[in-house]
């Protein structure tokens, strides 16, 4: 073999192997990068005790992870009139429960069907980050083990040894409560509220 024709021959050798090397590099690339993603989303970032739904749910569903049902949720109060059967309406509250232990819930006076609207939202937040807020801004908070019984709040998604496990969790948080619109209000008109849930009346 001539010294062109083994140059050429070299040359081949060198780029079929450099090809076969960037193969392997691109093939090892392209197969562990998808693996380890795939393996990340496959890693629950839900809270599984308070959030025993969420793996039956799209992440775009998250609020349908905790259902709660509770009265006791809506301002009695309308222009200056006393309406006491507000007091009784079941505000649903679908909620979704976040990394940080916070939660926010949407709350629909006339359940979750296709064309109920949320009316506001609740969110909730542990015993330990209350403590951080400053005084002022505690009263605008009400405590989940004093007002769950008079709210006589129901989790009718979940099963008893769920219940076991969420109730007492639960017992120890505060929640705030907004709202966009005053019930029965077809729109929301005016400003947005805080309904301070202890301070309404009695039954």
């Amino acid at each position: 073999m001539n010294t062109r024709a083994t140059l050429i021959a070299v040359t081949i050798s060198a780029i079929s192997v450099g090809i076969a090397i960037g193969w392997t590099m691109f093939g090892s690339n392209t197969s562990v990068q998808p693996a380890d993603i795939a393996q990340e989303k496959k890693t629950a970032t839900y809270n599984e005790v308070l959030n025993p739904r969420q793996i039956e749910y799209p992440v775009i569903q998250g609020f349908s992870d905790l259902h709660i049902e509770a009265i006791r949720h809506i301002n009695p109060y309308v222009n200056g009139d006393f309406f006491a059967n507000h007091l009784n309406i079941i505000v649903h509250h679908h909620c979704k429960v976040y990394d940080d232990n916070t939660t926010a819930c949407l709350l629909f006076p006339t359940g979750m069907g296709d064309q109920d609207k949320p009316y506001g939202i609740e969110y909730v937040i542990t015993s330990e980050q209350y403590q951080t807020l400053s005084d002022d801004e505690k009263q605008y908070w009400h405590y989940h083990k004093t007002e769950f019984p008079k709210a006589k709040a129901a989790f009718p998604d979940l099963q008893k040894d769920e219940l076991d496990k969420v109730q007492p969790v639960l017992d120890e948080t505060y929640g705030k409560v907004f709202y966009f619109w005053q019930y029965p209000n077809k729109f929301p008109i005016g400003e947005p509220q805080v309904l301070k849930i202890q301070q309404l009346p009695e039954q």
